[in-house]
């Protein structure tokens, strides 16, 4: 169970890393890294960061270069956030597969979608 603590760190953290992310990406061209979510554990110490990579082909690959620039990402988000909190997480990169996922659901139901529609249609 997260406090509210938790959520609300979670919130800046995710708020800044989209913005860092948003500054390094620019001179990329066609590249977009959002932060879809941040789960932070109760001490504080690690934030998990979920990162959502558009283009879908590219994700691996841009996602090792972030983890292995993370301290670097680390020392920027430290610099943001050093007026509101103490000590700046560790973090850690995952990528973030639900869009895909949700993605997949609706391929696997598409046919069964098309036939409750048209079942509809004829009521």
């Amino acid at each position: 169970m997260e406090t509210k603590r938790q959520a609300k760190i979670a919130r800046y953290i995710q708020k800044e890393l989209s913005e860092i992310f948003r500054r390094q990406t620019s001179s990329l061209g066609g590249v977009i890294v959002s932060v879809s979510q941040v789960r932070i554990t109760p001490d504080l110490s690690i934030a998990k960061a979920y990162l959502s990579i558009f283009p879908p082909e590219r994700s691996e690959e841009i996602l090792e270069n972030i983890k292995k620039q993370s301290k670097t990402v680390r020392y920027e988000l430290a610099q943001n956030v050093k007026e509101v909190l103490r000590k700046c997480p560790e973090l850690q990169f995952y990528l973030d597969d639900s869009l895909d996922y949700i993605e997949n659901i609706d391929r696997l139901l598409g046919p069964h979608k098309a036939d409750s529609e048209e079942e509809k249609e004829k009521v």
